[in-house]
């Protein structure tokens, strides 16, 4: 289980992740679709880390992991095929 200190620097991690996107947006010489990228990438970031630490992810075996990879891949693949459909 890790310690205080481990989650401490977490939240901040996810804090200052989470400024970074509003200085992404505001920034003037940052163009909306790189913002929006970048966005994601930070998202994309903060998931791991909120997945790995806080929901304990990474004291878990192999096998839940994996579930989880795959378990998002299918939302993934949902979220895919409805926005096909509606098009």
């Amino acid at each position: 289980m890790a310690d205080v200190r481990t989650y401490t620097l977490i939240y901040v991690a996810l804090l200052l992740l989470g400024t970074g996107k509003f200085v992404f947006f505001e920034a003037p010489m940052i163009g909306y679709q790189t913002a929006l990228a970048a966005t994601f990438v930070l998202a994309i970031i903060k998931v791991l880390l909120i997945a790995g630490y806080y929901q304990h992810l990474r004291e878990e075996p192999r096998s839940v992991t994996y579930m989880m990879v795959t378990a998002l891949f299918m939302v993934l693949l949902l979220t895919v095929a409805a926005g096909y459909s509606i098009q």
